[in-house]
């Protein structure tokens, strides 16, 4: 046995053993995408009629993706799907979500603050009847649900875009609010506002509901604030990830929301797991018969090809959709197909009758080119599949690529150190192929 061989020999076993590490439990370590896992899917639409004249819609939509993003990071679910879908859509799958409903509220909500000033002078009794000062506006507050009219003058004097942290806090009576903390700029202007009206209610406005009114006392340079408003816990906490996530540009409707259950998941995965299974006995029976004990071979490189590439989706924490498992099913004949190259190269060298050993060695290197130009060809498509494609096919993709790798490696390395083994030590005068 070459020396080589026996190091590949301990890399192999190593790698065995990395990838049942890595892959064990499967069910703690693969992450189920949507359509296996069940979830929401969301379709949200810009509403272009509130579409600042300065903006461009695209650069919009761009901004709103990130914002939600990061919102539904904080929330805390693993592997979400969000992607652009044509000019003004954007499409959230989230899997495995335990409130669809909290979810859905957090991604939708525009996110909006506003500090405004109280209009103090103003009739509020004649501008609910209609008499409203021009450069004012009625909001509500909202308490015990019993909405609570406020005479709020237009001009928004802070926003929300100038937080740099938030916190959820609570008071002496345990209640939970807002701890709000602004930027340099933010707290400048914040100190001029408090500064220049002293005595004058501020209001907190979140999407044009008032959330308090506060007096203000005295000046505050700290740039530090709160938003109080009888939340609970969960309220609270949720109000926190929005605010710091940041608000919408524009608001967005959800026009699709569409929850997938775990049935259908479940339903999934049984009928890929058999077609999987059924095409992997099929092979591993045909290679069995067809090539004898090289055969065999194959077998356990097809088995170990499996394993890598498992082991690889959960190292890289990538989520296992349906197109996920076509993919896997398609990389069990393109790992074969590099075998029956290499076995029947073998073979013409055996009707040359050259020696088993002279045989397998200039199999591997005529079957060398041949199987690499197939599989690069193939990964450079899978690749581009990756980079254009959107969740479901970036799923195959992912999949496809591992794949392809995974196959190169057992069926030019693991078989042919496999071989050598087979062929170490004492003379052989025959092959089983």
């Amino acid at each position: 046995m070459h020396r080589y061989s026996k190091w590949l020999l301990l890399f192999i076993l190593g790698l065995i053993g990395l990838a049942i590490w890595a892959v064990y439990p499967p069910g703690d370590k693969i992450k189920l995408g949507l359509d296996l896992k069940g979830g929401i899917h969301l379709v949200l639409e810009a509403d272009t009629s509130k579409l600042d004249p300065t903006q461009d819609l695209k650069d919009a939509v761009n901004v709103a993706l990130e914002i939600i993003r990061n919102r539904v990071d904080q929330f805390g679910v693993s592997e979400p799907t969000i992607s652009r879908q044509g000019t003004s859509r954007i499409i959230v799958d989230l899997a495995g979500i335990e409130d669809p409903q909290r979810a859905v509220e957090l991604i939708g909500k525009t996110a909006l603050l506003e500090f405004k000033l109280v209009d103090e002078k103003g009739d509020l009794k004649k501008a609910l009847e209609g008499e409203l000062p021009p450069d004012s506006e009625i909001l509500y507050e909202y308490v015990d649900g019993e909405p609570r009219p406020y005479l709020i003058k237009r001009e928004t004097l802070l926003s929300g875009r100038f937080i740099e942290d938030t916190r959820v806090e609570i008071d002496s009576w345990g209640q939970p609010y807002i701890a709000l903390e602004f930027d340099s700029e933010g707290a400048e202007i914040f100190a001029e506002i408090t500064g220049r009206n002293v005595g004058e209610r501020l209001a907190i406005i979140l999407d044009n509901v008032v959330k308090s009114a506060p007096v203000i006392k005295t000046r505050i340079p700290e740039g530090k604030a709160v938003i109080e408003g009888r939340f609970t816990l969960e309220e609270a906490n949720e109000l926190r990830i929005i605010l710091k996530s940041g608000a919408l540009p524009i608001p967005f409707d959800i026009i699709q929301n569409t929850t997938v259950g775990p049935s259908l998941g479940r339903d999934s995965i049984r009928k890929g797991l058999a077609s999987g299974v059924i095409g992997f006995i099929g092979v591993v029976l045909f290679m069995g018969i067809y090539y004898r004990k090289a055969g065999l071979i194959a077998d356990m490189a097809l088995f170990l090809n499996l394993l890598f590439l498992l082991a690889a989706l959960a190292a890289l924490k990538a989520t296992l959709t349906l197109p996920g498992i076509a993919g896997i099913i398609l990389t069990i004949g393109i790992s074969i197909d590099a075998n029956v190259i290499i076995f029947e190269r073998i073979r013409e060298e055996l009707r040359r009758e050259r020696a088993p050993r002279s045989a397998v060695d200039t199999g591997y290197s005529k079957a060398l080119r041949t199987i690499l130009d197939a599989n690069i060809t193939t990964l450079i498509a899978a690749l581009i599949l990756f980079q254009f494609g959107s969740g479901p096919i970036k799923g195959f993709a992912t999949t496809l690529s591992i794949g392809i790798l995974a196959s190169l490696f057992t069926a030019m390395v693991v078989t042919r150190v496999t071989f050598n083994l087979l062929l170490a030590g004492r003379p052989v005068k025959k092959l089983s192929i």
